[in-house]
């Protein structure tokens, strides 16, 4: 019975940490974007258009580090 409380307090917390994302700075989103447009001039968009591309890529680097997603790519 311990083991499954154990769990269960261990998934709640893992929840709220989830919830806690934070908003990466203007750096970081151009350090990313750069990486991204790299990547995209030496192996390719996979068939994919540049922007729809870039924004794909640079969501899943923040979302990697823990920073939220962007709608669009017009940073501040």
């Amino acid at each position: 019975m311990k083991y499954i409380a154990l769990i269960l307090a261990a998934s709640l917390s893992f929840a709220a940490v989830s919830d806690e994302l934070t908003v990466a700075d203007e750096d970081i989103i151009q350090e990313i974007k750069q990486f991204c447009e790299d990547v995209a001039v030496e192996d390719g968009t996979g068939g994919q258009e540049l922007q729809p591309f870039l924004l794909a890529c640079v969501n899943k680097e923040l979302s990697d580090e823990g920073y939220l997603s962007l709608g669009s790519l017009d940073v501040q």
